[in-house]
């Protein structure tokens, strides 16, 4: 039966804070009038109000959908309410194109976080991942004559005026060097910096709000730590070095690769990489069970091998960011939201695994999130209530036996996220380190559960924890083990967290 209409899109619509009047409204009109760039508006008050036409039209939709549907026979309600659905999605998934910046970053989020939205939802969001609407051919060259100099086509022996992907910042195109070599070349939206200025600018309101229902909530270090971490992301240079960086600790390993960066050819608005090839995430999961048990595998070494030996991970998990090959491989893309963590970060992660999964100790687990500054010291619920409302985030890491990810248990992931019902919800907060960790529990599992992807997770964890360190459990363990055999203990990432 057909989702209930509205429902499951209430939350995208709040997220993205729609609300506000029809003057605003009319102002945004007026002025969208004079735009001509690719990010539809820039200001604080006109990317309100372009939410604000977005939830009157969604609202009249819906409005009507209950007129017709009073008297129609059920058949015909889960018609209209598929058709419902469908409109709705494009609509969304069309405005939320166009804004580009923080507000697509959201509706590509939604694409693939909550398995119980309407496929047709879904579906039209997908498009945000690879296919939003793309600035014109012209304005990219411009974009690229003002950053490095010269026009492309004098730039490059060759060079693709259509671009291969458009995203939340920027869209990339196919060129070839003056030596020959094949590259993708990232060009920032112009404009876009003002824009996720303008969506952060209601950080504040959407997280105080928050708090009316998780009382415990402190706000400020979520907004400040999504502030810095997205003013990071707007800076090509300082995706570059994260992706040197990344390219080097992963050199040679035998299924995970990172393209080389091309410096003469990048800026901060514009990003020159080795051209990658592959298959794309939905190609991919019509591959063998066999084969995607290999790549959901692989994902899960190179997020928590990133995190425990490199101390970073990439903190944005979502399909376009991928190309697979058989066997494992897998070629990671886009490294502009990386998030770097200390020693005593790390250890405080470390403290929450091992009481949880290794000891098994409700009070020792109590105390470890505590100290990690995740629940009040003084919350009013027991140790057992604390351990069972976490426990569901390490449920396929507590038994060394094989674990199936499924869609449902990444849905319920994110329905336990914000679970305002579980009295140790009233007493809990969000420290910095652990806002982008998140992305982990929700985008991770919803791409694994995607997947289907089955392992002896808690064997392949053992090899990635350092104070572990466990021998290799699998085929692609032994490969993995292979290759950190021939790197000095530097190159291997091994921090001082045993």
């Amino acid at each position: 039966m057909p989702a209930r209409p509205g429902r499951r899109l209430r939350w995208l619509l709040v997220l993205v804070g729609v609300g506000g009047g029809t003057a605003a409204t009319a102002q945004w009109r007026r002025r969208r009038r004079a735009s001509r760039g690719p990010v539809s508006t820039t200001g604080r008050a006109e990317r309100n109000a372009q939410l604000v036409g977005l939830g009157g039209r969604v609202g009249r939709s819906v409005a009507l959908h209950r007129a017709r549907t009073v008297f129609a026979s059920a058949p015909r309600r889960a018609e209209l309410t598929a058709e419902l659905q469908l409109r709705t999605a494009d609509e969304v998934a069309r405005t939320l194109g166009q804004m580009k910046g923080a507000m697509m970053k959201i509706g590509q989020m939604a694409s693939y976080l909550d398995d119980g939205l309407p496929a047709p939802v879904r579906d039209a969001l997908a498009t945000l991942q690879a296919d939003a609407p793309a600035m014109s051919p012209d304005l990219a060259a411009a974009e690229i004559e003002r950053e490095l100099g010269a026009h492309p086509d004098e730039l490059f022996d060759r060079w693709d005026p259509v671009p291969i992907a458009a995203a939340s910042i920027g869209q990339v195109h196919r060129a070839v060097t003056r030596d020959g070599r094949a590259v993708a070349v990232k060009v920032q939206y112009p404009g876009v910096a003002d824009a996720i200025a303008a969506d952060l600018g209601n950080a504040d309101l959407l997280f105080g709000a928050l708090r009316l229902v998780f009382p415990g909530l402190d706000p400020g270090p979520i907004t400040d730590e999504l502030r810095a971490r997205i003013a990071e992301e707007l800076d090509y240079r300082l995706e570059a070095a994260n992706q040197m960086r990344f390219a080097r600790f992963f050199a040679g390993h035998p299924f995970l690769h990172v393209p080389t960066v091309h410096p003469d050819l990048s800026t901060a608005r514009v990003l020159t990489t080795e051209l990658a090839t592959g298959a794309s995430f939905a190609e991919m999961l019509t591959w063998s069970e066999d084969e995607r048990n290999r790549t959901g595998e692989a994902l899960f070494r190179f997020v928590f091998r990133s995190l425990y030996r490199l101390g970073a991970f990439n903190a944005d998990p979502h399909p376009g960011n991928y190309l697979f090959r058989p066997g494992g491989g897998i070629t990671l893309l886009d490294f502009g939201l990386v998030r770097n963590f200390a020693d005593d970060e790390l250890a405080r992660f470390r403290a929450m695994i091992s009481t949880m999964v290794i000891d098994h100790d409700p009070a020792a687990f109590r105390r470890s999130v505590e100290d990690a500054g995740l629940l009040a010291r003084s919350a009013p619920v027991e140790d057992d209530e604390v351990a069972e409302f976490y426990s569901h985030f390490y449920r396929f890491v507590r038994d060394a036996e094989p674990y199936t990810i499924t869609p449902e248990y990444a849905s319920a992931t994110v329905r336990q996220t914000f679970n305002a019902q579980s009295p140790v919800t009233r007493h809990t907060t969000l420290p910095a380190s652990f806002v982008l960790v998140q992305r982990i529990n929700l985008g991770l599992y919803a791409l694994l559960g995607r997947i289907g992807a089955t392992a002896n997770w808690r064997r392949i964890a053992e090899e990635l924890w350092p104070w572990v360190d466990a021998g290799p459990s699998t085929p692609l363990g032994r490969a993995e083990a292979d290759w950190l055999a021939g790197r000095s203990d530097d190159q291997s990432g091994r921090r001082a967290t045993k």
